[in-house]
């Protein structure tokens, strides 16, 4: 099993680069997909974030209000410290589980939005970098998801910087073109995961 680590800041086209892979045959591990998961209705994890953040933090129909929750722990680092202590972990477990289940022979890419901040490199056989120019980033963010120049700019702020990225980079996928010059590249860094894959 060849453990990949793939990560890219917002904007850079990691969520296109994961579906090319499993549409390859990489065995997917998302990151932020498990993090919902652990926290829907009848979960301990809704449990556990109830009891650190109170009742107000749901929705009339007892699910969780990620907005109001954002707004709590985007402006106060001690009440993200707490929403990760009881998160992570949970995500930590469903993908050990999932890696588990995955065969032998298999490319595990695990989805990391946040693996260099993290410092996270360590834990994979090979990092995997969607890398795009910052301008590339903002004007995605401003064009394709609505957000205004200031939200955009916030959120990549909030990140680690392009170089930081590239520092743990085994492979760097430039994604500063346009969509059809990605594919090329992914079959590429594909043939290369598979390679190292069957070579042990």
């Amino acid at each position: 099993m060849l453990k990949v680590g793939l990560t890219g800041g917002i904007g850079a086209g990691k969520s296109e680069v994961s579906r090319m892979l499993a549409g390859y045959g990489a065995v997917l591990i998302d990151a932020d997909r498990i993090a919902r998961e652990v926290v829907e209705p009848g979960t301990p994890g809704l449990d556990a974030v109830v009891e650190a953040f109170g009742t107000g933090i749901l929705t009339s129909e007892g699910t969780l209000d990620r907005p109001k929750l954002g707004s709590i722990v985007f402006a106060d680092s001690g009440r993200l410290a707490a929403l990760n202590a009881i998160v992570h972990p949970l995500v930590g477990a469903r993908s050990a589980e999932l890696e588990r289940a995955a065969g032998p022979d298999s490319v595990v890419v695990h989805d990391v939005p946040l693996l260099t901040e993290n410092g996270l490199a360590p834990l994979y056989d090979l990092v995997v970098v969607v890398d795009a120019a910052p301008e590339t980033q903002l004007d995605r963010l401003v064009r394709l998801r609505g957000m205004t120049e200031q939200e955009a700019r916030a959120r990549m702020a909030a990140q680690a910087t392009r170089e930081q990225r590239r520092a743990v980079a085994d492979l760097i996928i430039d994604n500063d073109g346009p969509i059809d010059g990605l594919e090329p590249q992914v079959r590429s860094v594909w043939a290369e995961l598979t390679g190292r894959a069957a070579a042990g």
